[in-house]
């Protein structure tokens, strides 16, 4: 549920009509609603309040400082997988005994960024990552906190692209291999095993993957208490999907209710990692139309917003919604919206029937919080957009926009090179 929704014919973030955040900061604009934020991260921590828990909100969905910032004061803590999700988790002020470090290829300057930084515990990925962060941990004269990642081998049903549960893909280790790895850690003086993780995947449309796979990692966690290492930590990963089509999907309370008895009475913390969840329908992008245009048996809706603004239909053929900020009584048209990059993939949208904008209308593309900015780019030497966040009748703008002096930031030209 989110507070995107149309009065009088005009759609409105919360209290704040959206035509007036575009003429105030322009476009593309990504705009956050705080009240859905707060909704959502309420929803999980609703959901899970029957046992010790710990919300870590998936950075690499939205970076962005105010939006960090806003989950840990709701009580959040955070999945980083970069030294900079790190650096941006604790400058929002989420404590880093509620910060878990993710990702295949730690740096050792991350590794001792995290440790001095005191987290709660890496999720370990390979048995070189073990070693290098056990050496990390001896030279630092600290012992580092560590979950294994075991895939489950399960397959969630989502893209490919976002599917991470299975064999075949980089993450994890096999969960054959599993007991043997934990003996391994268990062995590393300055490594301290408190935890085993999980991840299968991202926009998982229903629970039971979730469940299934919780089971078979239930069994190792039961396989090495029989050898003397208890768990502390049971992290169940992220990736329960949104609705961008107006589909049902699961709640948190549903996946509460599936995942909540396999744990009860095991007298361990539960760690889960929602991103998507949370901050995907908190989220929408303004685009300005540009020109129409007719193509041989079809039309083009151009537009200000660009694969580089929004990747996810160009990278997963994804779905957004797509919806004009005033509506009007303009015929319904089959169009391609697509964007001002020189790629036959720059669109945010194929086939779709909308109502015929005119130059100039505002178009909101919903459900873009999640993975809307984050991977958002500087392709075509395109400043990135500009991001507000609104509260009831107020709005901040959170990230100005990208000028051309900021796209040469950090470049320099060597004498023997220049022009003039």
């Amino acid at each position: 549920m989110h507070h995107f929704k149309y009065k009088g014919g005009a759609l409105y973030a919360e209290d704040v009509p959206m035509s007036l955040l575009a003429s105030r900061y322009g476009t593309p604009l990504y705009v956050y609603s705080s009240a859905t934020l707060k909704r959502h991260i309420g929803a999980y921590e609703s959901a899970f309040r029957s046992m010790p828990h710990v919300t870590c909100f998936a950075v690499k969905a939205n970076s962005n400082l105010a939006v960090l910032s806003l989950l840990a004061k709701e009580g959040a803590g955070a999945d980083v997988v970069s030294g900079g999700e790190l650096y941006r988790a604790l400058k929002a002020g989420v404590p880093a005994s509620k910060i878990v470090y993710a990702g295949v290829g730690k740096t050792e300057a991350e590794i001792s960024q995290a440790l001095h930084a005191g987290i709660m515990m890496f999720n370990i990925e390979s048995s070189d990552e073990l070693l290098v962060i056990d050496k990390v941990a001896r030279s630092m004269k600290v012992k580092a906190p560590v979950a294994l990642r075991v895939n489950p081998d399960i397959d969630a049903g989502t893209h490919p692209y976002i599917t991470t549960g299975l064999k075949k893909y980089k993450f994890g280790i096999p969960r054959e291999l599993a007991l043997d790895f934990y003996r391994e850690a268990s062995k590393l003086r300055n490594i301290e095993v408190v935890g085993i993780h999980q991840h299968i995947g991202s926009q998982i449309t229903t629970v039971s993957p979730f469940a299934d796979s919780l089971e078979r990692i239930l069994v190792l966690v039961d396989e090495l208490a029989s050898v003397g290492m208890h768990i502390r930590y049971v992290d169940i990963g992220g990736g329960l999907g949104i609705s961008y089509d107006g589909k049902s999907t699961p709640m948190p309370r549903d996946l509460a209710g599936r995942v909540l008895p396999q744990l009860k009475g095991r007298g361990v913390t539960l760690v889960a990692e929602p991103g998507r969840s949370i901050v995907g329908n908190a989220g929408v992008l303004l685009t300005t139309t540009l020109y129409l245009k007719d193509g041989p048996g079809k039309k083009f809706v151009i537009v200000d917003a660009g694969m580089n603004d929004l990747m996810r239909p160009t990278l997963y053929d994804a779905y957004h919604e797509i919806q004009p900020v005033k509506k009007s009584r303009a015929r319904a048209v089959k169009a391609d919206v697509v964007g001002p990059i020189c790629e036959t993939g720059d669109f945010l949208a194929l086939g779709r029937e909308i109502p015929l904008p005119k130059q100039g209308d505002v178009l909101a593309v919903m459900s873009a919080g999640a993975y809307g900015f984050s991977m958002s780019s500087n392709y075509n030497s395109r400043g990135r957009a500009a991001e507000v966040m609104v509260s009831g009748k107020k709005h901040y703008l959170i990230r100005e926009r990208e000028d051309y002096e900021s796209l040469l930031r950090g470049e320099s030209v060597p004498k023997e090179f220049k022009a003039r």
